[in-house]
């Protein structure tokens, strides 16, 4: 099986080594209804953004202009520490599909003030199993998985399943 080259995907970029993405972000409760047949296609709320690939941030933030475009709930609040040190309370909200390319997962993220940038964290990266690359300003794959995100995971314990025990992928 050839090996594909890696699908880059950056926008514009203003800074050195800042990497923008395009996100497609949708209301996952509306997805679930139209799934249902109780909601038509053109009624999901969603958007389209370039944000920031954000190395030191874990969740990814939106203006909350977006939140509120796309209709999502406060579940709670967030203590979060900014680059400067400055500690701030967020609200967390969802639930978010996020796709970048034709990788999406299911989120909650948190909301930040009206007109901040939109920021993509680390459990993007990891989930969509994405690497990215400042000297480059690119976000990619992972050249182990070119077709679909990979993720890692520690077997432990004696119930843990062995090799042998585990369907592979082809």
């Amino acid at each position: 099986m050839a090996v594909m080259p890696p699908i880059c995907y950056t926008r514009g970029m203003k800074k050195m080594g800042e990497i923008k993405v395009r996100v497609v972000l949708q209301n996952e409760v509306d997805l679930c209804l139209k799934a249902e047949g109780k909601l038509s296609r053109r009624r999901i709320r969603r958007a389209e953004v370039d944000a920031v690939v954000d190395t030191g941030a874990v969740m990814t933030l939106l203006p909350r202009e977006i939140v509120k475009k796309l209709g999502l709930r406060v579940l709670g609040k967030v203590a979060v520490r900014l680059a400067d040190e400055q500690r701030v309370e967020l609200d967390k909200v969802g639930a978010l599909r996020l796709s970048i390319g034709d990788r999406e997962m299911i989120m909650d993220c948190l909301a930040g003030p009206p007109g901040c940038e939109a920021l993509v964290g680390q459990l993007v990266m990891e989930e969509l199993d994405l690497i990215p690359d400042p000297a480059l300003r690119t976000l990619t794959p992972r050249p182990e998985s070119p077709l679909g995100p990979t993720l890692k995971m520690k077997a432990s314990g004696p119930a843990a399943a062995q090799p042998s025990e585990l369907e592979t992928c082809r």
